[in-house]
């Protein structure tokens, strides 16, 4: 009851109230798991989930069933927040983008088994340069972006047991050693306009990876696990969630949050910001809320599926919406990828392309700095990226957006400041 109090009241939230709100997320997704699906069905589907490869597109709502889905991405996110608890973190923007990631991709690609060796490389790579796991454990989160790797290796025939186990470690702890020092230098060449810059380092560990695997004889098949006809459930689901998001918000500022709202529209949203920290958690819970009913109402307006991967990709948008994204600046580009489908080869409901449509929202700085009419031609581009950088590496890198993202961004932004430029020189009547 304290705790209510304190946040109806306004009363400053402890460090603890801050964890246990985050908390509420995977809860409730846990919960409405357990009511859709009965718990021998949700043990059984677990299993399922555990033993399917689970490269791109593998919808867990098929595999495992809706209680099974939702309780293998609650739990990982449940002891991911349990890890940054006890390393001691305290709740940034920047957690709550990894958290809501952490659940949204375990509903389509990350479950309890494939996550670790990653993560345990990460950590070493802390121990080698004697620092704590606190501060790489967001890219450790974002890096398992690369699960599907360890889930295929596990299923490596005829070799034993024994020896797939070992070599998924080797593999796992590979990946987290590199992942640190390979984000690092490639934010360096997109300048943070891409927002899932980690997910760029991971495309390239993939091609990399899968090159040898092919190298050597191994090839992956292309995958599509796709779940259709239940867009009326989980938009309740949703809406209920994301509106409960926006009343608390509503409740903590009053009639100020429209004020802080306005002001957090004005903002870029390029990379490393972090609204909880600049504007307070009222308007990012608000901000947080509006774009998740925007992005839910977006696939349902364009006949798109509310699904394991879709709605993995809503959380993705609702995370960053706490470190860069909001109406204004992620707008244009899903404009521009929708402009995209009604000129190219495909229909902007069909999986890949709806994918594209919520991720591409990774530019959203674009539009942000740039203005509307480049954030129409990012999501262009973007929706034609997306939709073919995959095959270098068959799948593998969960986070196929935040690679292609990060191509248009190195293209796009030294041309878009190179003419904004000349456009303020020509204004000062100076000429080169």
């Amino acid at each position: 009851m304290k705790f209510v109090a304190r946040v109806v009241k306004k009363e400053p939230l402890t460090r603890n109230d801050k964890f246990i709100l985050l908390s509420m997320i995977p809860i409730y997704f846990i919960v409405v798991g357990m009511v859709l699906q009965p718990i021998d069905e949700i043990i059984v589907g677990i299993g399922h989930i555990f033993e399917e490869p689970d490269f791109l597109i593998t919808d867990y709502f098929v595999i495992g069933g809706f209680g099974a889905a939702f309780l293998n991405a609650g739990a990982i996110t449940l002891m991911s927040i349990g890890i940054l608890y006890a390393l001691g973190k305290e709740v940034s923007g920047h957690t709550i983008t990894s958290i809501c990631l952490m659940f949204g991709f375990s509903l389509f690609g990350k479950n309890l088994l494939n996550i670790w060796t990653i993560l345990f490389g990460v950590f070493l790579y802390a121990k080698y340069h004697k620092t704590s796991l606190s501060r790489y454990i967001y890219v450790g989160y974002y890096g398992t972006s690369l699960s599907p790797i360890i889930t295929q290796v596990m299923q490596i025939e005829p070799m034993p047991p024994a020896g797939r186990f070992l070599l998924c470690l080797l593999m796992g702890t590979v990946i987290g050693f590199v992942l640190p020092p390979l984000a690092t230098h490639v934010h360096y060449a997109h300048q943070g306009y891409s927002l899932y810059n980690v997910g760029f380092a991971s495309g390239i560990i993939a091609t990399v990876i899968v090159s040898v695997f092919k190298s050597f004889g191994f090839e992956t098949q292309s995958r599509l696990i796709w779940s259709t006809g239940n867009n009326l459930l989980f938009m309740g689901v949703l809406i209920t969630l994301f509106g409960g998001m926006i009343l608390l918000g509503m409740i903590r500022d009053g009639k100020k949050i429209f004020s802080f709202y306005w002001k957090l529209l004005k903002s870029y949203g390029i990379s490393g910001t972090d609204y909880l920290k600049e504007m307070g958690g009222a308007v990012t819970a608000f901000n947080m809320g509006i774009n998740g009913i925007f992005a839910t109402l977006f696939v349902v307006a364009v006949a798109g599926d509310l699904n394991g991967p879709t709605i993995g990709s809503i959380f993705t948008i609702v995370g960053f919406s706490a470190t860069g994204k909001h109406l204004r600046n992620i707008t244009p580009i899903m404009v521009g990828v929708v402009i995209g489908s009604l000129t190219k080869e495909w229909d902007i409901y069909q999986p890949s392309p709806i994918l594209a449509l919520l991720l591409s929202t990774t530019l959203a700085p674009i539009a942000g700095e740039f203005g509307v009419i480049a954030g129409l031609i990012a999501g262009y581009l973007h929706s034609s990226v997306a939709l073919n950088v995959g095959i270098v590496y068959g799948g593998m890198n969960l986070y196929n957006n935040g690679f292609a993202g990060g191509i248009v961004a190195i293209f796009m932004v030294p041309v878009l400041q190179s003419v904004r430029d000349r456009i303020a020189r020509a204004r000062g009547g100076i000429s080169l």
